[in-house]
């Protein structure tokens, strides 16, 4: 039988072919030199590309991968909080599958939970790869969205994160949970931080949000949220 793993590493993933490969073996290589066991899962949001293959590829080169399946796409914020349920780690990771977060930073953001400083520690973006008019929409949706919720982060986007495994209990399905995540947990009375972390290019596949993803929907979750919080005992 495997042993517990003291980290675990979610990666949802929705036709990232040609990515997979690539970001695993960066992730395995930094997960390596912290010298705890650790699993990382591989999840499948319902990919009509070579996704599930690569996951394989994956798991057969690395034993320490495992793979989650969706039975269809059933978005990110599905395929997050799976996988961060699945994970069997006293630390929990997380990252986007796009190849734009960069594992060395890991290290960084695990710091300040495992020392009790922390229950989560979030990236911040403050480089953004990205085109000018993404960059615009992201600085404003999270000005208003900090004010709004009262989370004050700079990059609630940004989806390389650590955390202790007990704030999973506190998370529940969400639209755009992965954008939520950090105000539900400041609400639920969890300590969270932010740091500044790297930002790439993306050099394979295709963003899969669009401006009605970046701005519209997230407004409208946004206020959902804001009414679901306050009912909170």
């Amino acid at each position: 039988m495997k042993p517990t793993p003291h980290y675990s590493l979610v990666v949802p993933f929705y036709n990232e072919a040609g990515n997979i490969l690539p970001l695993t073996a960066s992730a395995v290589t930094v997960l390596d030199s912290l010298g705890r066991d650790y699993e990382i899962i591989l999840v499948n949001d319902g990919s009509t590309d070579a996704t599930a293959e690569e996951i394989a590829a994956c798991i057969a080169r690395w034993p320490q991968c495992r793979a989650l399946h969706q039975p269809r796409n059933l978005g990110q914020a599905t395929a997050l909080l799976d996988g961060l349920r699945a994970a069997r780690g006293s630390v929990l990771l997380a990252m986007d599958g796009d190849g734009q977060n960069d594992p060395r930073d890991f290290p960084l953001l695990i710091a300040p939970v495992e020392a009790g400083k922390l229950d989560v520690a979030c990236g911040w973006r403050h480089d953004r790869h990205d085109s000018w008019l993404r960059r615009k929409m992201s600085r404003l949706a999270n000005f208003v969205r900090s004010r709004v919720l009262g989370d004050h982060l700079h990059d609630s986007g940004c989806q390389l994160r650590a955390m202790r495994r007990e704030v999973v209990a506190a998370l529940f399905p969400f639209e755009l949970l992965q954008s939520f995540l950090p105000a539900i947990l400041i609400a639920a009375g969890f300590r969270v931080g932010e740091f500044r972390v790297r930002h790439h290019p993306r050099t394979r596949g295709e963003a899969k949000y669009g401006l009605r993803q970046l701005w519209l929907r997230p407004t409208l979750a946004m206020f959902r949220l804001r009414r679901r919080l306050h009912q909170r005992p």
